[in-house]
């Protein structure tokens, strides 16, 4: 086997005029000799990424294209696996290269020569370049042929199945499937739907929250303002959403780009949005007190007890606790915690349940709170309610248990230092009798391991 000479690979591209059906051209291409994979370079950067790996030796690998710039969500990087399916590593290219998907289109089998170009981190993932410095910056046009050259094999890349909860630093740049998911029910209402990226707020990226029918971790999909789709509505329903996983440009946390619209599958699926109960909110608490807890008499560091509470584990080890801090992130006297960082635990989902309340024998019930967050990052809270759980731990799972909608919960993007307010939950449209949770789900993973607290629990009726 012989290395294809750069000027011939380059020859070979500016020589094909590009066709849109991809056809290989008509030109004995030479196969490349290899002699390192792609998943050995990157294995070689991720041991210290604070430096940029610079090669100086005539390395080449093969690798495929999974990313394309025709719909405009890619610009000026592509992004490349080293196996059309079941793949170990992927790698961020940047080219100062146009349309690029017209000479290394999806699936293409490509071969890089690494001689003088440079691994560094760029927006948080593995990015292969040029070395200006520190940073890596885009491979100068007049040399994009030569660094990477394009073989005759297109293959049909099979996604990478994965669930969010497994979301890390091994699966970036990685074609990727997840299943079961649904774009946030107020992103899809029939009356206002959301675009994928052409709204007010939307200033660089639209990022849209993808929720899961199956109790997995939330995610985000990102398209630029700049996509060809970007005007598009989001489709309602539930199905798989395909993509490159990577980093959001901040850095803070995972998200999915697609190549197309038609790389998300919602169409022919019902949506799986759990049941809510909705009155709205009311205008002032009732003049009875049906519960109330400050966790003021709770001891530190030690699960919440007492007062009728159940503090239950559905998973990992981790349950409600109660805390106090000082300090920018201050607890209101004494407060109760869910915090999974250091257990250890692949997924942290704990309730924490109130006594039993009955909406039959009051009128006009009202629920407040307080809960306020230390880094959300990828872990959230739910506020529920059960009428027809029987307080035994063994049937939780197998009671019907609605989201009260009304409740305002702190979100990630709120300052951690701040203790927001549910605002004046109405139950007075509750039938029954029945229990109010506040469930967290998590994880000890960096990108889901976030700190939800709660305080000032109030149930009032007249």
């Amino acid at each position: 086997m012989k290395r294809i000479l750069p000027f011939l690979s380059l020859l070979i591209i500016v020589s094909c005029a590009p066709e849109d059906d991809f056809t290989a051209p008509a030109v004995k291409v030479t196969p490349v000799e290899t002699n390192i994979d792609l998943q050995v370079v990157v294995g070689m950067f991720m041991q210290d990424q604070e430096r940029v790996l610079s090669f100086d030796k005539d390395l080449v690998l093969e690798a495929y294209v999974v990313s394309s710039d025709e719909a405009g969500n890619f610009y000026k990087e592509m992004v490349v696996q080293d196996k059309p399916e079941q793949p170990k590593a992927g790698l961020n290219i940047k080219l100062n290269m146009n349309s690029y998907y017209q000479f290394y289109n999806f699936g293409r089998k490509v071969y890089i020569h690494l001689n003088g170009l440079s691994v560094g981190q760029v927006n948080g993932v593995a990015t292969l370049g040029v070395a200006d410095g520190n940073q890596i910056v885009n491979i100068p046009e007049s040399q994009v042929a030569f660094h990477i050259s394009r073989s005759a094999e297109v293959s049909q890349i099979t996604p990478k199945l994965i669930k969010a909860s497994e979301f890390g630093d091994v699966l970036e740049n990685l074609y990727v499937q997840i299943e079961n998911v649904q774009f946030n029910k107020l992103l899809v209402n029939p009356q206002n739907p959301a675009t994928y990226a052409a709204e007010e707020n939307d200033e660089f990226d639209g990022e849209r929250l993808v929720e899961s029918c199956t109790g997995d971790f939330p995610f985000i999909v990102s398209t630029s303002t700049y996509a060809d789709f970007a005007a598009l509505k989001l489709p309602a329903g539930s199905g798989s959403v395909q993509g490159i996983l990577t980093r959001d440009f901040y850095d803070e946390i995972y998200t999915i780009y697609m190549n197309l619209p038609g790389d998300i599958s919602f169409s022919n699926n019902p949506r799986c949005d759990l049941e809510t109960y909705d009155c709205g909110l009311a205008t002032s608490n009732g003049s009875k007190i049906l519960f109330e807890d400050d966790f003021s008499l709770q001891k530190n560091n030690k699960p919440i007890d007492g007062k009728g509470w159940k503090n239950i584990i559905q998973e990992g080890s981790r349950p409600w606790e109660a805390f106090t801090a000082t300090g920018a992130n201050a607890s209101l006297g004494r407060s109760a915690r869910m915090r999974p960082a250091g257990s250890g635990d692949a997924r942290s989902l704990s309730w924490l349940i109130t006594p039993k309340i009955n909406f039959d024998s009051n009128s006009a019930e009202v629920l407040s709170f307080k809960t306020s967050t230390s880094m959300a990052n990828g872990s959230f809270m739910e506020v529920l309610i059960s009428t027809d759980w029987d307080g035994s731990e063994e049937n939780l799972l197998k009671a019907e248990w609605k989201i009260l909608s009304a409740a305002n919960i702190a979100a990630n993007n709120d300052f951690f230092g701040d203790w927001i307010s549910s605002g004046l939950v109405d139950l007075s449209c509750v039938t029954g009798k029945g229990f109010i949770a506040f469930r967290y789900t998590g994880s000890d993973h960096s990108y889901y391991n976030g700190i939800y607290e709660l305080d000032d629990v109030l149930i009032t009726a007249d």
